[in-house]
């Protein structure tokens, strides 16, 4: 079924169809859902984009996800899973998008279930170690999931941590400690899940064996780094740490290559971090240890790969039938992506996509996936196959063609058809072949070279294809060919001088003439205010050098407030006096001074803390520095974090409400904008009661979006007031209530049908509809509903007018059809009984054919414009007079003239171009249009300027050289 479905909709796109294939907007991501979580469900994301409406249908390990289950709900295409289970719900899914076009299959995404288990309760043993010797405390976390764990020690008591420095390292590999100088503590190791929370080892004591005497060693590298398979984009971190005495220093290097320019070492020199790796960096990297007593070395190599990315994908594609298509879809990555093809959601085929002799069997929806070991991409397109006889309805001929004794004129007939349609041509009752001066092109384009006063005429285009044949005429006009015969010549002036350049052209009398000059190749706007040419070359330089180059980290992430650090800058000899610190959010693109403490950052200043942050918010932070030259560049932006979420502090307003149907109490207020979300799972809590009541009912509303909320009681009494108030919440509580607002309840719909109904047909197209008001003072608007003859009564169009209107007008209605019309009384209840059923007919439609302009002559301080008489067919309203309209080319406002006559005279333009618009008029209203376009400018327009003129006709352009370019142009009218 969907498949003859799907022909009938391509078919049906060639002529009027609108519709198209689902496109995602939005696809479900890898998801990594914390055991020990509160919400109590999860949400995979899906939403496309189709017209009609798509169909949502989810997979999981390749088998149907059960929607009639409870532990599964759809919002929109988003699927939403009640209460997850490791054991039922960890699996690959993707989500399928269908309509009668076909059906596209998102990404797939991951679900996991991250978990981080306690430390075993035993005590930890106490490690003995001889003084001068280096020692490492093993961390052990505990199972978990995911890997990216992050790991810290405590000294003795929380929350003392131990900072990293030359002589103490904690691997972020596997959480070990390691000293190089040894003191009597106890440890403990803090490892914490981004996913889930944090644990607490046992305290591990450290108990150091004296020594006589503390004897020196040589460097010895404990933390070793492997070979790292990093993607394209990624940040890398090596890790390389040695124990020695005196305590080594650590070096790193990029062996017989220079080290990216992104990469970072720490302070203690433990740790190379390379940002945003790229493929250049790919190569052999080593960490050296010395001492006095030695050096050790250690190198490992890192490999960039790439995840795949696009050279060329696929686009909608419209293609005719019978016709063979190639479909490019290349991408590129590391390693090379493989290409395989989904058609409609389903395996179709792998590598290059080529289709012969196409079919609507080949129409739907069309997915192009690229894959590599480390990931996956999808360029979705639709097809459609086009099958239409030729027309022209969309692409007329060009009623009137000029062209140039002597020259070349191209006259294009572009029908629209499928499959392409064979081409012919005549003049006049002569059929056309190819010869040395006469040309048919493939696409149907007619030339003619070396045109001659004979060649003028009637052309006709035949098209036809296996679907069925169509032509088009137009006429050709041969006119006299413009010549330049006064062209502007070099010049040398004194600056602050005038200077005029003239150029004069010859051309046809039938023509207007336009000239536009261009300077250096610039066309110059004479409408433009204080033009002027002069230049001023005793413009003086200032140049200063700026503070640059900031780097910055950002720590102690709170609600409202963030920790920045950064390192100094060049200051360009010119000591830096202060720094600012600037944010910017999603609620702008702009770059905002952020408040501090201290409000003042001295320029000796390398941290600082941004307060008066917004809850849950993320966040880019950029530092600049000043001093006495100015100030400098901003340093790059960070990484956006996000803030810590806090309960709402912003109540809802403008609460209010009121009307709706019968029994139904309406709540409305304006929602909190994103920034007053301050935390996740946002909502509303909306309370009420009647106005006199004790008791508050509550309820919650969880679309934080939503500003309305509609209490339905069968036992609530009409234009009842209640109290009403509202307030936000999140995961981290409850905001402010606002304040109390009285409403009314819902009042009950009129009981009286409007009277006097009656209708007036206007046109083809429109009637007047109007009738007398009902008595009862609760009617707050009208229905007017009206259907055709074809239709049913359930398909009914509706119009609503308020309840000062005594008619409406009914517009776009079909010409010569008969129509049902009856009017009700309404309010926010819902609408009345209807009134009597009128029925009419609307007239026929208006002429379907232009008036053909025959000649617009300019006489005098006027222009004549003629035309054919217009000739109604039999299904159309008889011409009754004519409609012009004289208005200035690009505005829609003019004069409007009525006239019997099949011309008219209007007044020649004083400046610009002006539009002649004519058009039949009849009881059906008015036909379709034709126009011309008529000059009032002078012939020859003089101006000054050293140039070179050229001049550009429709059929070619000549050009003389002189010191600036002034470009002319003829304009046919």
């Amino acid at each position: 079924q969907l498949k003859l479905e799907g022909v009938r909709g391509h078919e049906k796109s060639a002529m009027e169809d609108k519709g198209f294939g689902p496109i995602f907007e939005e696809q479900p991501i890898n998801t990594i859902y914390p055991e020990e979580s509160p919400e109590g469900k999860v949400s995979l994301n899906c939403r496309a984009r189709a017209s009609p409406f798509p169909v949502y249908k989810w997979r999981m390990n390749n088998g149907d996800v059960d929607l009639t289950s409870d532990r599964y709900s759809m919002v929109g295409g988003n699927l939403v899973i009640n209460n997850p289970d490791k054991q039922k719900d960890a699996g690959i899914y993707y989500c399928l998008a269908s309509n009668n076009y076909g059906m596209v299959r998102s990404t797939e995404a991951t679900l996991s279930f991250g978990y981080l288990d306690p430390f075993p309760p035993e005590e930890r043993p106490e490690v003995r170690v001889k003084e001068g010797k280096g020692m490492v405390l093993l961390c052990d976390p505990p199972y978990h999931f995911p890997d990216d764990l992050s790991y810290r020690w405590l000294l003795n008591e929380f929350p003392v941590f131990i900072t990293m420095d030359k002589r103490r390292f904690v691997s972020q590999t596997n959480g070990n400690l390691y000293r190089a100088r040894l003191c009597r503590h106890t440890f403990l190791c803090f490892v914490s899940s981004l996913f889930t929370k944090s644990v607490f080892s046992k305290f591990i004591p450290l108990i150091p064996l004296p020594e006589r005497t503390t004897k020196p060693y040589p460097a010895d590298i404990v933390v070793q780094f492997k070979d790292v398979y990093a993607l394209m984009g990624q940040n890398v971190t090596l890790e390389c740490f040695a124990l020695g005495n005196p305590v080594p220093d650590i070096r790193w290097r990029k062996v017989l290559e220079p080290m990216p320019s992104t990469a970072e070492i720490s302070t203690s020199g433990a740790v190379l971090k390379i940002f945003n790796i790229q493929l250049e960096d790919e190569g052999t990297y080593e960490c050296e240890a010395e001492n006095i007593r030695g050096k050790d070395k250690h190198h490992g190599r890192i490999y960039v790969q790439a995840f795949p990315e696009w050279v060329e994908h696929i686009n909608d594609t419209e293609v005719d039938i019978g016709s063979d298509l190639y479909w490019p879809c290349v991408a590129t990555g590391k390693p090379i992506p493989t290409i395989r093809w989904l058609k409609n959601g389903y395996s179709y085929h792998k590598g290059e996509l080529r289709l012969y002799d196409v079919t609507f069997e080949n129409a739907g929806m069309y997915q192009c996936i690229a894959e590599n070991t480390h990931g996956v991409i999808y360029a979705n397109a639709e097809l459609k196959i086009l099958a239409l006889a030729p027309t022209f309805e969309m692409n007329p001929m060009k009623k009137k063609i000029l062209a140039a004794k002597g020259g070349r004129v191209i006259i294009e007939c572009k029908p629209k058809a499928a499959p392409k349609p064979k081409f012919s041509w005549s003049k006049g009752t002569e059929w056309l072949v190819n010869s040395s001066r006469i040309l048919i092109w493939e696409d149907g384009s007619l030339e003619i070279n070396n045109i001659t006063r004979n060649d003028g005429g009637i052309y006709t285009c035949f098209a036809e294809n296996n679907r069925g044949k169509a032509n088009s005429t137009g006429t050709l006009v041969i006119t006299d060919p413009t010549r330049i015969i006064l062209a502007p010549i070099n010049a040398d002036i004194t600056v602050g001088e005038n200077a005029t350049m003239q150029c004069a052209a010859s051309f046809d009398p039938a023509l207007d003439l336009t000239f536009i000059w261009s300077f250096n190749g610039y066309v110059i706007d004479f409408n433009k205010e204080n033009i002027h040419y002069q230049r001023n070359f005793m413009v003086r330089v200032l140049s200063f050098i700026l503070p640059n180059n900031m780097q910055k980290k950002i720590e102690d992430i709170r609600a409202t407030s963030v920790a920045l650090t950064w390192s100094r800058g060049s200051d360009n000899h010119s000591p830096i006096s202060k720094y600012n610190i600037q944010t910017k959010t999603i609620l702008s693109d702009d770059w905002k001074d952020a408040k501090t403490d201290p409000p003042i950052i001295e320029g000796n200043m390398e941290a600082a803390r941004a307060v008066d942050l917004i809850p849950w918010m993320e966040y880019e932070f950029r530092v600049v520095a000043t001093n006495t030259l100015g100030i400098g560049e901003p340093s790059i932006p960070s990484n956006k974090i996000k803030t810590d979420g806090a309960a709402p502090n912003v109540a809802p307003s403008d609460v209010g409400g009121g009307g709706g149907s019968n029994r139904e109490l309406t709540i409305t207020w304006a929602p909190l904008s994103r920034e007053y979300h301050y935390g996740n799972n946002f909502g509303y809590i909306v309370a009420f009661k009647p106005f006199d009541g004790e008791e508050w009912k509550k309820v919650t509303v969880t679309n934080p979006d939503t500003g309305r909320y509609v209490h339905k009681d069968e036992t609530m009494r009409p234009s009842t007031a209640f109290q009403v108030k509202v307030k936000a919440f999140n995961n981290k509580g409850d905001g402010p209530y606002s304040l109390t607002a009285v409403i009314n309840s819902a009042q009950d719909a009129p009981s009286e049908a409007p009277a006097e109904v009656g209708v007036k047909v206007l046109s083809s197209s429109e009637i007047s509809v109007h009738w007398e008001h009902v008595v009862e003072k609760i009617v707050e608007s009208y229905q007017i509903r009206y259907w055709s003859a074809h239709d049913k009564e359930a398909a009914a169009h509706r119009v609503q007018v308020t309840s000062q209107e005594y008619s409406a007008r009914l517009e776009n209605l079909l010409p010569d059809t008969q129509y049902f019309v009856e009017v009700r009384a309404c309010n926010s209840a819902g609408c009345g009984p209807p009134s009597d059923m009128i029925e009419t007919f609307t007239k026929k439609a208006p002429p379907s054919q232009p008036p053909r302009i025959i000649s617009s002559i300019r006489s005098g301080s006027r222009y004549i414009i003629t035309w054919d008489h217009v000739v109604a067919l039999s299904n159309e309203s008889t011409v009754t007079g004519y409609k012009v309209l004289y208005r200035p080319d690009g505005q829609h406002d003019g004069k409007l003239y009525s006239t019997h006559k099949h011309s008219i005279e209007v007044p020649i333009p004083r400046d610009g171009e002006y539009v002649v618009e004519v058009r039949a008029h009849s009881d059906g209203g008015d036909g379709v249009v034709s126009q011309v376009k008529i000059s009032g400018k002078p012939v020859i327009e003089d101006t000054f300027q050293l140039c070179t003129c050229k001049f550009l006709g429709p059929y070619g352009f000549r050009r003389v050289k002189v010191g600036l370019i002034f470009t002319l142009i003829s304009v046919f009218p």
